[in-house]
């Protein structure tokens, strides 16, 4: 999977998981043992507060047969849209436009596009995929709302661990929260019967205008006889800046179905 297909249906990989640890710093646990409770709601309280987002990206893909690297562009209007541009060495290879009702890509390799609402992907993987799933990865925050759940928390590799008190049927869920800004260091979702994983790591936060945002972020998926990383690396970030987000799938192109 090519990663303008992966960085959408990012989540496919976790759903066909149907919860690993990079902390974002090395340093001892400066914090206290607090509850679930509290943890989930410092979480909460350190929800991205800028309403768009304009950045460069630099993204290492791998799998099993190839590496490669890309430059991204990525464009976010909170809870409206998302945009990606990935170019090869100047040339753009793949666009990208998702909002809370709509998936839109197209690839120029193959020359395919997609274009659905979620509820296409959730009949495909069997579980719930939606917008504020991927925004929230992109912004460091859990993946699943932490108010629909009951959790446990302990201390573990340096941060406070959000366990759920009854797991999903289908997989295990872990939530790393940092002790000092209450960001993710980390999140997992694991299937232990299909052998599957994927951890989303933030290696590391900078502050800009007062935000605590992702700098570098590492995606690991793997089953029993493959894998993919994605390392993204945050160069530039401006937020609250008008954004153009264009997008229109070349003539010629075949439409993918899943």
């Amino acid at each position: 999977m090519k990663f303008y297909k992966l960085i959408i249906v990012l989540l496919l990989i976790f759903t066909s998981c149907k919860s690993a640890k990079n902390a974002t710093s090395s340093t001892r646990f400066s914090g206290k043992n607090l509850s679930a409770k509290k943890v989930s709601s410092k979480h909460i309280k350190a929800l991205f507060d800028k309403q768009t987002i304009d950045a460069k990206l630099k993204v290492v893909y791998q799998n099993n047969k190839k590496k490669k690297g890309l430059s991204v562009k990525l464009r976010i209007d909170k809870d409206k849209m998302v945009w990606l541009n990935a170019t090869y060495y100047g040339v753009i290879v793949a666009r990208a436009k998702i909002t809370p009702t709509k998936v839109q890509y197209y690839e120029k390799l193959n020359k395919t596009y997609f274009e659905g609402d979620f509820s296409v992907l959730e009949n495909v993987l069997g579980t719930e995929v939606n917008f504020q799933q991927l925004q929230n990865m992109l912004l460091g925050q859990a993946i699943f709302d932490l108010k629909k759940q009951k959790y446990k928390a302990v201390i573990n590799n340096n941060a406070h661990l959000l366990l759920p008190v009854k797991q999903k049927a289908l997989y295990d869920i872990l939530f790393w929260i940092n002790p000092n800004h209450f960001k993710l260091d980390q999140q997992e979702l694991k299937n232990l019967e299909k052998n599957q994983t994927l951890n989303i790591g933030y290696k590391e936060y900078k502050i800009i205008e007062g935000e605590m945002f992702p700098k570098h972020i590492v995606i690991r998926a793997k089953d029993k006889n493959r894998f993919t990383n994605i390392d993204i690396e945050f160069k530039t970030v401006v937020f609250n800046k008008r954004l153009k987000t264009p997008f229109k799938v070349p003539r010629g192109y075949k439409q993918v179905v899943f």
